[in-house]
């Protein structure tokens, strides 16, 4: 863990701009070709559940959460999870990622879904999503098309496509 003075907070309207840069640095314009992108700009991501890190005044990181359905079955995307390249590898998307998954099950939500590597979100409960049991609308390396479960058994039976 970090030993920066970091504050995590529910992210608000006022950060938008700041997100946006961050995406855009981190990301690059390929971030819009992107399946998972595509089927975010469908739908707003649920503020509520999505957070910031900041060390001071400066926006060091980023997780936002979005309602999507697999199926029937709703479901949370997880995405884009990002933090300033400085600041990488010193427990801030950790931290991120660990508050903004205890509010989604707080929240009474169940499942959530990523696209994203295996060995960094197995530590958060996330395992690859068996191939063509759950699919997205667009490409997506099923190595790197993830599941957690908020609660026991939630990703039971459940199948189809993806969708806002």
């Amino acid at each position: 863990m970090t030993e920066l003075p970091l504050s995590i907070a529910v992210e608000t309207a006022a950060d938008d701009r700041d997100i946006d840069k961050l995406h855009e640095r981190t990301f690059g314009p390929g971030r819009f070709a992107r399946t998972a992108f595509r089927i975010r700009e469908q739908t707003p991501h649920e503020r509520t559940l999505s957070y910031t890190a900041r060390v001071g005044n400066m926006l060091v990181g980023s997780l936002r959460l979005t309602q999507v359905h697999i199926g029937t079955t709703p479901a949370l995307l997880l995405g884009p999870l990002t933090v300033e390249p400085p600041f990488q590898s010193v427990g801030i998307g950790a931290r991120l990622m660990d508050v903004a998954l205890e509010a989604a099950k707080a929240a009474g939500h169940r499942l959530v879904i990523l696209v994203g590597d295996e060995p960094y979100y197995a530590r958060f409960g996330f395992r690859r999503i068996p191939t063509g049991l759950v699919t997205l609308p667009g490409p997506v390396d099923p190595a790197r098309f993830l599941v957690a479960e908020l609660a026991e058994g939630a990703f039971a039976g459940v199948g189809g496509m993806v969708g806002a």
